[in-house]
Formats: C-alpha cells, structure tokens, sequence
C-alpha cells in the first residue's frame, strides 16, 4: 500500500480549493432547501389553502430554474471549475447553444447536490469532533454531556477521539474524492457542445487561411520587389560609367521597389501584430464589401496596375498591356487576386525568361474576370537562371509561383491553366467575380 499517496489529500494544495469549490455549491443550495421546507410546511397545515400554495409553488420552481440555463451562470461555473478544481475548460462562448446549457445545468445540479453533501457532511463531523475532544479532557459539561448521537452515545474516552478524528478525516477525503471526480466530470459538462466545437474549427480555419493568405501577400510583394531591384542593381552596375543617367533612373527603381516591398511588409507585420486575429479577418471582409474602418496600409489591387506595369518596364520587360476592365467595379477579392497573379506571372518572366517582351490581357466578361500572361519561351541550351536577370548569375530555384497562384484562384473557385503553346509561356486565370461578390 503506497502510505505517501493517502496522504496526499492531506497534504495537496488542491484540497482546500475543491472544498471551498464544494461549498459554493452547498451555499447556493440553501435558499432552495428552505423553499422546499417551508412549502412542505405549508402543506402540512391543514388552514393553508391549496391551490395558492401549489400555484406559488409552480412559479417559485419556475423561477428556481431559469438561472442553470444563464450563459451567465455557466460562465461562473467555468470560471470556477478552472479556478478551483483545476479543469481544463475553453472560453465560454456569450451566446452558447441549448446543448451546451442543458449540459451546463445538469452540472449546476451536481454542483449544488454534492456541495450541499459535504456541507452536511462537514456541519455534522465538526460538532461532534468537538464532542470526541470534550470527553477525552474531561470538559464535557451542557449540551456535551447530553449528546446522544451514534456512535458517541457508546463510546467514551480516547475511542470517542479516534472515532472524531476519523470522522473529520473523511470529510477531507470526501472532499478530496468529490472534488477529483468533478474536476473530470468539468470537461463532459462544461466543455464545448458539438456546435461550439464547430464553430471553434470554423474560427480555426479562418485564422489558419487567413495567415496563408497573409503569406501569399508577402511572398508575392517582396518576392517581386527583390527580383526588380536585383535587376536594376545590375544593370545599373553595367551602365554606371558608361550611362550615368540610366544608372541613376534604376537606382531610383530600386529604391521605390524597396518602399513598396516596406509598405506591405509593414502591412502584413501589422495584421499578425493583432491581439485578436479575427478583427484582420473582419476588415478584410468589411474592405471587400466597400465599407470603412480598416487603419492599416490598403490592399493593392488591379487599380494599381499600371504602376505594377510601369516597373516591370523599368526592369527590362517589353510589356504588352491590354486592360479592358473598369478597376473600380471589379469585387475586391478578385481584383486583389488579379493583382497578384499579374504581379507573380510577371515576377516570374523576369526569373526565368529575362527581359522578353509579355503580352498581358485583363477582361471583364460574362463569366467573370480573364487574365492572361504569355512570354517566349527561353532557348534550349540556356538556364532559366541565365536567362532571369541577363547578367550570367540569375537566381536558382524554381520558387512556388504557380503554386501560389492556384491557391490563389482556388479560393475564388476560378480556374487556372498554366503551360507552352508553341514557342510562348502562357499562363491564363478566370477568376469569377459574381462568386466572389456574393462571398464578400
């Protein structure tokens, strides 16, 4: 028998906060006891009539019920168990489903039917405690000595001590034992019901798409400003004796490449700073449906695509640009998405294929918004990270760009085709846009 785990109810700093936990529960059990009394009382005395008394009776039962139901209440009752009997509980939601209140008030009942056990248990076992140690010192005089209670009535001396000793030692133990036993029954009753579970993974997914999304942001932005200012930093090298003017004009695309690359790295950093997540998922839902109240950097959308246009030039590409759509009516989503796709695809001619000419094409049509991107193809013989930035260095790695861009048109449940047509690269996205405004 292992002596050191008996003693560990005696001994545990959880003890005494289970029993206060149980207590509680005895406290609030009081007035529902002398309600019952006094009604019993009531109906006892035959100069009572009955039927005020039963209708008494059924409004008082009414209102004896209403507070287990409370969200209120179980919040209490959480914010309890976890503070005194140590469980692990979740948040309680402001507005919970009736599961999760029936189940919340199936444990008010046990709270209160064990609590109001040990408090009986515990105003019995004191009393005669003091009893046991009256007898054994001789001070037993009054109400000590007429005590009549079993075992006591029969026993005298250092027995009716031991007797009192054991009988308070067990209200430790009951406690101890109640307390362990609620602490796991805390989680069945007072955790998540199926639908808050529900919600909790939906909340989940959102925080976990909205990071990828975030991800995505960052990835394109700084991946396409470090491939322009890689560019122009080379080319600037070349021509800085012979062309001190160009050389200059490329600096200053380095250096607003670096600012835009600075502006949606501090925009990301700012949403991911966010004490709740869920207020980044909120304007962003908010931005997409035209409304205000979103403090932090503006998204870049399709209504920025000449600037997107004008440094790929600056880079070296010959872009060929034919944008037929009115920006400002696209939904933001896919105006957004739209953006990065151009802003990947772009990214990517310029890594791999060098400074080519690149047909791009944005429409608006029945069936949504097409963009598509179409470059030569590199000569067989040279490396994509020869070909990338036209210095004979390049960059290795293939990247995740077409990855990237059909998570991108995943999400928007459009479609994406990405392959050679003969001597062309051609890269095409429908992205539908009545969708996505219904989404936003």
């Amino acid at each position: 028998m292992n002596v050191s785990g008996l003693l560990t109810p005696l001994v545990s700093r959880t003890t005494p906060r289970r029993g206060v936990f149980l207590l509680l529960g005895g406290v609030v059990l009081i007035p529902y006891l002398l309600l019952a009394f006094g009604f019993a009382q009531m109906f006892a005395d035959p100069a009572v009539p009955v039927l005020p008394v039963s209708v008494l009776v059924a409004v008082t039962v009414a209102i004896g019920t209403i507070p287990p139901f409370l969200p209120a209440i179980r919040s209490l009752e959480i914010a309890a168990a976890r503070g005194l009997l140590d469980a692990s509980l979740a948040e309680p939601e402001e507005a919970p489903p009736w599961e999760a209140r029936w189940r919340a008030a199936t444990w008010y009942v046990v709270h209160l039917t064990c609590g109001g056990a040990v408090m009986a248990m515990l105003l019995f076992a004191v009393p005669m405690f003091i009893v046991a140690i009256g007898r054994v010192t001789g001070s037993e005089s009054g109400w000590l000595t007429d005590t009549n209670v079993w075992p006591f009535s029969e026993l005298t001396g250092v027995w009716s001590a031991v007797v009192g000793v054991v009988l308070l030692l067990g209200v430790v133990y009951l406690v101890a034992g109640i307390g362990y036993g609620l602490s796991r029954l805390a989680p069945v009753l007072l955790g998540p019901s199926s639908a808050e579970r529900i919600r909790q993974l939906e909340a989940a997914s959102r925080k976990l798409s909205e990071r990828n999304r975030l991800a995505r942001e960052l990835h394109d932005s700084v991946g396409h400003a470090l491939t322009i200012t890689t560019l122009q930093a080379a080319a600037a090298r070349q021509a800085f004796d012979s062309d001190p003017a160009f050389a200059r004009q490329a600096m200053a695309a380095i250096e607003d490449a670096g600012r835009a690359a600075m502006a949606d790295l501090d925009h990301v950093i700012g949403l991911l700073r966010q004490d709740d997540e869920q207020r980044a998922i909120d304007r962003t839902v908010a931005s997409d449906a035209g409304q205000s109240g979103n403090t932090a950097a503006p998204q870049r959308d399709l209504r920025q695509i000449d600037a997107l246009i004008g440094d790929s030039r600056r880079a070296g590409l010959v872009v060929d640009a034919v944008v037929d759509v009115d920006a400002a009516r696209i939904p933001g989503a896919a105006s957004r998405e739209a953006y990065r796709i151009l802003q990947e695809g772009l990214t990517n001619v310029l890594r791999h294929a060098g400074q080519v000419r690149v047909e791009l094409r944005v429409s608006a049509g029945t069936d949504g918004l097409l963009v598509e991107l179409a470059n030569p193809v590199p000569p067989e013989g040279v490396a994509a990270s020869e070909a990338g930035d036209g210095t004979g260095r390049g960059r290795s790695g293939g990247g995740h760009g077409l990855d990237g861009m059909r998570e991108r048109v995943a999400v928007l449940r459009g479609s994406l085709e990405a392959g050679r047509r003969d001597d062309l690269w051609v890269v095409r996205a429908s992205l539908p846009t009545a969708t996505t405004e219904r989404g936003a």
